[in-house]
């Protein structure tokens, strides 16, 4: 018999080993690790195909030439994205490069003005989208004079692209709206040089309210009768006394 004094601690039980208690919760293992080489392995299928994913998604290309001044220089670096019409349609005012409507093997970057179903109307350098003035703050040189004017109606699944430098490039005033089928992608990146590292965004356009000018044209005159002879058109003009020279 064991007297134990108030306040004491209780003597601590003891079992023997043969009196151990045993469960069925498995115990913690530690295995041996992956091999190197398998993890180099695993890298490199990783590199590639996020590689992969890369390319089929963008594509880089370097600018040349002096169309899209002073936005875009030559020997710049962009970033095209050709998810982007996939995934939704080209909107007014993104940045595009397109395969050339002449000559597939050379590509075009322009900017997109006119969209499926409207009517373009260039006068005096200004552009007009149905009939009304096309605001573009991003522009410093107009087409002068009467070089770029005319009017296109744009068709189904057709754009129109115009240069930011309009008085020197060959774009849709020249060729016409192109089909959506020669869209590369959307300029979105500008990487290189890293000075002019840049997000390309596309402008907001407000509405100027501006209608496009009506021209008058003078009547034509109607003294002058035309007749056709075979071919030709030629006018009938009043027999003219001839006048003897003087001295004859």
């Amino acid at each position: 018999m064991t007297v134990q004094q108030p306040g004491a601690y209780p003597t601590p039980s003891y079992y023997p080993p043969s009196q151990e208690i045993w469960t069925d919760v498995p115990r913690p293992a530690i295995r041996q690790g992956r091999s190197f080489w398998r993890e180099l392995i695993e890298t490199f299928v990783l590199i590639a195909a996020i590689y992969a994913f890369v390319n089929l998604a963008t594509a880089r290309f370097v600018v040349d030439g002096r169309s899209m001044l002073p936005n875009f220089n030559t020997d710049q670096f962009i970033i095209v994205s050709r998810l982007s019409y996939v995934l939704g349609d080209p909107q007014r005012g993104d940045v595009v490069v397109f395969h050339n409507p002449a000559d597939p093997h050379n590509d075009f970057i322009k900017r997109v003005i006119g969209l499926p179903g409207e009517t373009v109307t260039i006068q005096n350098g200004r552009v007009y989208i149905n009939g009304v003035r096309l605001e573009e703050p991003y522009i410093q040189n107009f087409c002068r004079g009467t070089v770029c004017d005319g009017t296109w109606e744009i068709g189904p699944d057709e754009y129109f692209v115009l240069g930011d430098n309009r008085s020197s490039s060959r774009d849709s005033h020249n060729f016409g709206p192109i089909a959506r089928e020669l869209l590369i992608g959307r300029a979105f990146i500008r990487y290189w040089p890293p000075s002019e590292w840049a997000i390309i965004t596309r402008p907001s356009y407000r509405d100027s309210g501006v209608p496009l000018p009506v021209i008058t044209l003078p009547p034509a005159e109607t003294d002058r009768p035309a007749v056709e002879q075979g071919n030709v058109l030629s006018g009938m003009l009043a027999a003219t006394p001839a006048t003897a020279p003087a001295g004859h």
